[in-house]
């Protein structure tokens, strides 16, 4: 289709789009440049990446006080590249009908989740509610109805001369008065995710159910401050309607359709919780945790259960040298130490220890346990743990990769190394990392608050159930535990805020 058959669009000028980048001067260096898509705008550079997002904010910022406004007469800029912002290659190939752009022009902000770029662009109103991120700031006026010009006769001529008057003239005897504009109603089919629906889908409920769907997200997307709540509540709904509107039609595409809702509904409570560090059925102040995402705190949970099934050594110091080492070298099954890794673990004879790990063929050392504890960040030393190590008859024990693996470990040292707890023994530091694995949001102890059994607690800190009253005393008095009561079932307590950033908490 040509873009004159398109509606005229050759009359009409192409929307304007400009992207603002923040990007590296170069490798060993923190400062950052900020470019625009505009000739006319120079290259800066400043000292940080912090003070690189501030400028580049904003150059944005002014630009968009300079324009006045979206374009009414503008067409869609996503037009001229397919769509392709919001809708993919193999989507464009599968579907049954032809995106096309609608609504008035916009002007809609777009981001990267990382803060490397920002982009500003004039596009319809459909093609800004389908680009994910998009944040629509000014909406053109709709232009006035056009009024017919009257044709005026001219004596002698043969073909009509059209009025250069500014103004209508007034309709006389023989000329009819133009129509008022017609009142634009709604009408069935609804839409609703680039789907029409039909004005004859049975029941009725659930056809005004998807139409008002519809309109509730194509409102949303008109939020100036987003609603995690709200957007989870709406995409559990569209899942329901959509699996009934499956199950009427029997079209295997909106069963899709209705299980990728319901993946969106679930993914809006995640985020809402990673930023209260709460769900979204609790009330509380929010925690800023070091670890935010509940699969973490899972793997986390997972691998504390692995050591416990798994270590080679008996005992509270070797089960948290083993687990520590486990999350070094959890994907690849190697993984590099230095000495101060395993000095600073409050271990009564780290040397020992190393050697009989190495001796019973657990961990496999390059030199000697010597030449590892002496090792420095320089010249750190490369550890192998065969158990660990995947091939084909044994695959990985775990399900997470390696930036989470770093994530994990760094949690796990920066939890033992807490400065309250570097006079502590190696017991006290991994009972006080099971306490962090083991609390609710509020840092209650237990997934429900309710206490952690001992037949629990001593299979993941392995210490004799008559010690463990002193160990909870060390964590109360270093202000890691508070209101902790040991009984002869379970450990009841509260961890306290300082702390808090490090729990992993069940979810409810």
């Amino acid at each position: 289709m040509t873009r004159a058959a398109e509606g005229g669009l050759e009359e009409r000028v192409l929307g304007r789009r400009w992207t603002v980048r923040l990007d590296a001067v170069g490798r060993g260096s923190t400062a950052v440049r900020v470019s625009c898509s505009r000739p006319s705008c120079a290259e800066r550079r400043l000292p940080s990446a912090a003070a690189g997002r501030a400028a580049a904010v904003d150059h944005l910022k002014a630009h968009l006080r300079a324009l006045a406004g979206p374009r009414s007469e503008a067409y869609c800029v996503c037009r001229t590249e397919d769509c392709h912002t919001h809708l993919r290659p193999e989507d464009r190939q599968t579907r049954s009908e032809v995106w096309r752009c609608g609504g008035a022009v916009v002007l809609a902000v777009v981001t990267d989740r990382e803060g490397r770029w920002w982009q500003a662009l004039e596009c319809c109103a459909r093609c800004a509610a389908a680009t994910p991120g998009a944040r629509v700031i000014a909406t053109a006026p709709t232009p006035p109805p056009a009024v017919p010009v009257p044709v005026a006769p001219v004596s002698g001529a043969s073909t009509p001369q059209f009025s250069d008057l500014s103004s209508p003239v007034p309709a006389g005897p023989d000329v009819p008065a133009p129509r008022a504009a017609a009142v634009r109603r709604r009408r069935f089919p609804g839409k609703i995710a680039q789907r029409t629906v039909p004005s004859t889908l049975r029941p009725v409920e659930l056809r005004d159910e998807l139409a008002e769907l519809g309109d509730l997200f194509r409102a949303y997307q008109q939020r100036t401050e987003p609603d995690l709540v709200l957007l989870a509540g709406l995409h559990a709904r569209k899942a329901r309607a959509f699996a009934s509107w499956a199950d009427v039609t029997g079209d295997i595409s909106l069963r899709r359709d209705a299980q990728r809702a319901e993946q969106a509904a679930a993914a809006a409570r995640l985020q809402h919780q990673q930023r209260t560090g709460l769900g979204t059925d609790v009330d509380g102040p929010a925690v800023v945790r070091l670890l935010p995402m509940p699969s973490q705190w899972e793997y986390v949970r997972s691998v504390l259960a692995y050591t416990a099934g798994s270590a080679p050594l008996p005992g509270p110091e070797a089960r948290l040298l083993t687990l520590m080492l486990t999350l070094r070298i959890a994907c690849a099954g190697t993984g590099n130490l230095v000495g101060q890794d395993v000095t600073g673990l409050g271990l009564s004879d780290p040397e020992g220890l190393l050697g009989e790990l190495a001796g019973c063929g657990w961990l496999v050392l390059p030199g000697t346990t010597g030449d590892l504890l002496a090792s420095r960040p320089e010249n750190p030393t490369s550890l192998t743990v065969p158990s660990l190590t995947p091939h084909e008859d044994a695959p990985n024990p775990f399900e997470f990769g390696k930036k989470t693996r770093s994530k994990l470990s760094g949690w796990a040292q920066k939890a033992v190394a807490d400065k309250k707890l570097r006079k502590s023994t190696a017991p006290v530091r991994l009972l006080a990392l099971t306490l962090a694995t083991q609390t609710r949001a509020d840092g209650r102890l237990g997934p429900g608050g309710e206490g952690i059994t001992l037949n629990d607690l001593t299979s993941w800190c392995p210490v004799e159930p008559g010690d463990l009253q002193q160990l909870v005393d060390r964590l109360v008095a270093a202000d890691w535990l508070a209101e902790a009561h040991l009984t002869g079932t379970h450990l009841t307590g509260q961890l306290t805020e300082r702390v808090l950033p490090l729990t992993c908490p069940h979810p409810r």
